[in-house]
């Protein structure tokens, strides 16, 4: 899977949010004061067509896009991609991160014991 730019990824979650969406739909739901032109978002919707993120009915000269990948595929992907980058794929490590870096509260690490157990019993 391509990685995104930050913009493709702010594209994206307007698009899992609202499932389908004209490119005025993204423009109206991005937080950006003032807006970036229709141009420029429709540009960034093509790109992610092209890089199979989006698909789209056509209506006429006008296009309804929707994700083509779910945001739990992508979210998988990206961890993925994360978790081997920063942390070489050790889960000590990244749990040592959380811990230390993030100062997790004690409920958060018996949350994440729980989480552990309850893998291990299915």
């Amino acid at each position: 899977m391509e990685e995104l730019t930050k913009t493709e990824e702010r594209v994206m979650h307007i698009l899992w949010r609202l499932k389908t969406a004209f490119v005025k739909d993204i423009i109206d739901e991005l937080p950006d004061d003032p807006k970036p032109p229709y141009n420029t978002i429709s540009s960034v919707v093509r790109l992610l067509e092209k890089k199979g993120y989006v698909d789209y009915k056509a209506y006429g000269k006008t296009y309804e896009y929707f994700p083509a990948i779910s945001k739990s595929d992508y979210r998988k992907s990206s961890f993925k991609k994360f978790f081997s980058g920063y942390f070489d794929n050790s889960a000590e490590s990244l749990f040592s991160f959380m811990v230390k870096e993030e100062q997790l509260s004690e409920e958060d690490v018996n949350k994440i014991k729980d989480i552990i157990s309850q893998s291990k019993k299915s």
